[in-house]
C-alpha cells in the first residue's frame, strides 16, 4: 500500500504561498530571499533524497502545471539527479480540467478526488510524495488520506498569505519522527499523521 507524503517549503509563521515569487503575491519570493548559498546546497541533497525514496508524484493542477513548465530547466536550477527522477516518476494529477497533460508519465485523476486518490494508495506500493499543492494537501489531510508531513521551515515571517492549513472538521494528531538542520538556516521536520484510517 502506498504512504502519501506532504513534502512543502514554509515560513516560519505557516505561509507556502508564492516561494519564488512567480505568482505576483506582494511578500512572494521568499525562497530565493532567506536560503544561503550553503542552505541551497543542502536543501538540493535533501530533495533529491526525497524524490529517489519515491515510487510516484501527486499534484494539483496548479502545481503540477509549474513543475510541468520547469521541466525542461530543472537540471539546472536543481540538479541532474533530481529532475531525472522528477521526469521519470509516475505522476498523477489531480484536475477536473486539465486534457493533455505535457509531462511525460503524467496520468490525470478527473474523477472523485479522494475515491481516486484511495485507489492510488492501494495500486502503489512506495510512497506518494506531493510537492506544493496545498488545496490538495488540505484535502488528503481533511480525508486521513495523508501519512506523512515533511516540513522545510525558512527563517522569515510574513505575516500574511496562504498557509498550508485552513479549517479542518476536526484536530489533526501528529508525531515527529525527524528533525534536522539543513544548511545554516533551515529546519526539515517530519511528522507522522497519528489517526490517518488504514483503507
Amino acid at each position: 500500500m502506498g504512504k502519501i507524503v506532504l513534502s512543502t517549503n514554509v515560513t516560519l509563521d505557516g505561509v507556502v504561498q508564492d516561494p519564488d515569487g512567480a505568482e505576483g503575491f506582494e511578500l512572494g519570493g521568499w525562497f530565493h530571499q532567506f536560503v544561503g548559498v550553503g542552505d541551497l546546497e543542502d536543501w538540493t541533497a535533501n530533495e533529491t533524497r526525497e524524490a529517489l525514496g519515491a515510487e510516484a508524484l501527486l499534484l494539483g493542477r496548479r502545481s503540477f502545471e509549474w513543475f510541468a513548465s520547469r521541466a525542461p530547466e530543472m537540471e539546472v536550477r536543481v540538479g541532474r539527479e533530481w529532475a531525472a527522477r522528477m521526469n521519470s516518476l509516475p505522476k498523477y494529477v489531480v484536475s477536473s480540467t486539465l486534457e493533455h497533460p505535457q509531462w511525460r508519465n503524467t496520468t490525470v485523476l478527473n474523477g472523485d478526488a479522494v475515491k481516486e486518490i484511495s485507489e492510488l494508495k492501494r495500486k502503489v506500493d512506495g510512497e506518494i510524495l506531493v510537492y506544493g499543492s496545498y488545496r490538495l494537501a488540505r484535502t488528503l489531510i481533511e480525508h486521513n488520506l495523508a501519512d506523512e508531513l515533511r516540513l522545510v521551515v525558512f527563517p522569515v515571517v510574513l505575516g500574511t498569505g496562504l498557509r498550508l492549513f485552513g479549517e479542518t472538521g476536526d484536530r489533526k494528531p501528529l508525531r515527529l519522527v525527524d528533525t534536522r538542520k539543513i544548511g545554516d538556516g533551515l529546519v526539515s521536520y517530519a511528522y507522522e499523521f497519528v489517526q490517518a484510517n488504514p483503507l
